[in-house]
């Protein structure tokens, strides 16, 4: 069995037209990056991960995970954190909320230590209490990667996770963010438009082209 998440013989087409075709393995704690221009169909890949793609498309191959097919899995089977460009931090709950949102299980004080272990983990010791809205960019996807994590996925997608960030803060939340996936020995598939994206990944590059 093949540790890791495994893109096998993957094609997405639309009205008859070929969009992905993407064969590839993705080992534990590897970045594999895919680029290309807006509209070749880099996102709609990762909604055929998710199970999440629209039915006008038309998909064949399978997705993998330590061996286990997802393809025929709903959405919340899958096990597969997602990252997107936009936080979607919950406006009405704190800090500690919007990270408790996804903890299952425990008594109420276990799963308040575990809010505590995962903000000093990520920098923001003490900022449980605080409105989302009052964080910086670089903080708020902090907490983003942080509420993901603690759903303990099993491989980490990110769709352009990085790109309302300016350059100081984007290098540092990457630099987090692929050493946490090193770190836990998660599988990486992320959609970027920014070469230095890739470059810091230090993994395999998939370019996706209008006649891919």
């Amino acid at each position: 069995m093949a540790e890791g998440l495994t893109l096998e013989e993957v094609a997405i087409r639309l009205d008859g037209r070929r969009l992905v075709s993407v064969d590839r393995h993705v080992p534990p704690g590897e970045v594999l990056s895919i680029m290309g221009p807006s509209g070749v169909g880099k996102s709609t890949l990762l909604a055929f991960l998710t199970g999440t793609l629209a039915p006008a498309f038309e998909a064949t191959g399978r997705v993998l995970l330590d061996g286990r097919d997802l393809t025929p899995l709903p959405p919340d089977r899958r096990q597969l954190g997602i990252l997107f460009q936009d936080d979607l931090l919950f406006p009405h709950l704190s800090v500690a909320g919007n990270l408790g949102f996804g903890l299952r299980g425990g008594t109420r004080a276990e799963r308040r230590a575990t809010i505590a272990r995962a903000l000093g983990e990520v920098g923001l010791a003490g900022l449980g209490p605080r409105d989302p809205a009052t964080l910086s960019g670089g903080q708020r996807a902090r907490v983003a990667l942080m509420r993901t994590l603690l759903a303990r996925p099993r491989a980490l997608l990110l769709d352009e996770a990085f790109s309302r960030l300016d350059a100081q803060r984007r290098a540092r939340t990457r630099e987090m963010v692929f050493g946490t996936a090193r770190a836990r020995a998660l599988p990486v598939v992320m959609v970027t438009h920014d070469h230095a994206d890739a470059e810091a990944a230090g993994g395999p590059i998939v370019r996706l082209t209008p006649d891919n």
